[in-house]
């Protein structure tokens, strides 16, 4: 088992989407795994909680992540969140991440939850799982 692919994995994401020029255009490069200070802008993204099982088997190590992909906005409908939702789900079903440790063997959505804040903007919450391979 290890846990030593969750930061090339994070990274790998995180380069992925910042890349993305539909998200890009939406967000203005507002995708974060640590909320920075100050004032946050209308709409942002963050990576977020994951959790990792190990996956070894007699080929090696390897592990399966699930990981949230949050999408946060002050605003009072659903309808741009959902579009950014779409765009991130797009982007990473096609992906090909380059780690700088292990493979990816796999990506896939596994599913998304929309709720209201009580302050009366909207979050998407997107859960992805990963399968790695170390070595």
């Amino acid at each position: 088992m290890t846990y030593a692919l969750a930061l090339p994995l994070q990274e790998a994401l995180f380069q992925h989407l910042s890349a993305n020029p539909d998200l890009t255009a939406a967000l203005n490069g507002a995708i974060y795994d640590a909320l920075p200070a100050g004032a946050l802008p209308q709409t942002y993204v963050t990576l977020g909680p994951e959790e990792v099982r190990d996956r070894s088997d007699r080929s090696g190590s390897g592990a399966r992540h699930r990981m949230e992909i949050t999408v946060h906005t002050d605003t009072a409908g659903f309808a741009g969140a959902k579009a950014i939702a779409a765009s991130i789900c797009d982007s990473l079903a096609t992906a090909s991440l380059t780690l700088s440790r292990g493979r990816l063997v796999g990506l896939w959505f596994e599913r998304a939850s929309a709720s209201r804040s009580k302050s009366g903007g909207r979050k998407i919450r997107l859960r992805f799982a990963a399968r790695l391979e170390d070595g």
